[in-house]
């Protein structure tokens, strides 16, 4: 498997990225122990984790339950220096974390002080902001995002006090790098500016959501990230289970993120299962399967440093493992791109 550098930390990870956010609700933790052992022999030792993990659903009493998992494994295994892990500081409006106060320079040293505890740990590899305090256009925020209504000078003066938090953060050695979530052009070339000011780290990384089926990063945050040495960590880059093709027809299988989540957090609807459809004939066309098509294909972008996927059960795992290798050719690369054009933005 390809590896890839985040950013210009020197950091490097494998092409795919092993997400942890079901583990510990629809996953257990044998089998998300499980998970990890597999995925390293495999080739894949990046993992993704948040404090606010697991979800479906979503519940304050199970914040960081994700990161005491993999915590256990860390402290049984004694393997802490085989993989790569990236976490999450949350922000404003979770109220699992901090009474869902914002980001800030105030929360950073006593965030990060929990989820080293819970991943048994001295050291986070990654540490990223979940999302940015002002909003974001991410989660189908796109339709409502109004950054007008932003107060810049309170913005910038959040970000100059969080790279100072970090900045100590790095100093004591608590964290490597620094990474964003759910970010914009605009916030992710102010952080780098004012890292380049001496304020802080700079952004190694943005995690944003990420697919044949959402392609909002393909215009000006792909231009950022291939000209300011920022890689893109794809998260959902199976569009929540749709590019498998299990819920065609109207298909809900047991277990699945569907009979937690039915709207599958505002991507299902009718224009989405017929960009599906479109989906699954380029990949009955080229004899692939849809899975590792997805995969490769985000792999395959030239900003992308990891693709970040989920694996409910260890089956799942063992699917995604079948196609780590896969390369597209120019002709399904072009036949995607013909049916993107044919069904754009379909959630």
């Amino acid at each position: 498997m390809n590896r890839n550098t985040l950013g210009r930390t020197g950091i490097e990870v494998s092409a795919l990225c092993l997400g942890t956010m079901t583990f510990g609700t629809q996953t257990s933790a044998e089998d998300s122990h499980a998970q990890i052992d597999r995925a390293l022999e495999a080739g894949i030792d990046f993992l993704d984790t948040a404090e606010m993990y697991p979800v479906n659903p979503v519940r304050p009493e199970t914040t960081g339950k994700s990161e005491e998992i993999i915590g256990d494994w860390i402290a049984k295994s004694g393997r802490r220096d085989e993989v790569v892990v990236a976490t999450k500081h949350s922000g404003a409006g979770f109220k699992g974390a901090r009474d869902g106060a914002p980001i800030s320079g105030e929360t950073i040293p006593g965030a990060i002080e929990g989820s080293l505890k819970r991943l048994k740990t001295d050291h986070i590899d990654l540490y990223q902001f979940h999302w940015p305090n002002r909003g974001s256009y991410m989660f189908r925020q796109n339709w409502r995002y109004a950054p007008w209504e932003q107060d810049r000078e309170a913005t910038r003066q959040h970000m100059e006090d969080a790279l100072g938090a970090l900045s100590r953060e790095v100093e004591r050695g608590t964290i490597r790098a620094f990474g964003l979530s759910n970010e914009s052009a605009w916030g992710t070339a102010e952080w780098l500016r004012l890292a380049e000011a001496g304020h802080g780290p700079r952004v190694a990384t943005v995690q944003n959501e990420y697919s044949l089926m959402c392609r909002l990063y393909d215009t000006d945050m792909a231009e950022l990230s291939v000209n300011e040495d920022v890689g893109l960590l794809p998260f959902s880059p199976l569009a929540a289970g749709l590019l498998t093709g299990k819920y065609q027809g109207g298909e809900v299988p047991d277990g699945s993120r569907m009979t937690f989540v039915d709207t599958l957090g505002g991507r299902k609807g009718a224009r989405a299962f017929e960009a599906v459809d479109a989906y699954l004939e380029v990949a009955r066309e080229y004899g692939l399967d849809p899975v590792h098509m997805a995969l490769a294909w985000t792999v395959q972008r030239p900003f992308v440093a990891s693709s970040i996927f989920g694996a409910t059960t260890l089956a799942q795992l063992e699917h995604v493992i079948a196609g780590k290798d896969l390369v597209l050719s120019d002709d399904v690369m072009g036949a995607l791109d013909r049916a993107h054009k044919a069904h754009p933005m379909p959630y």
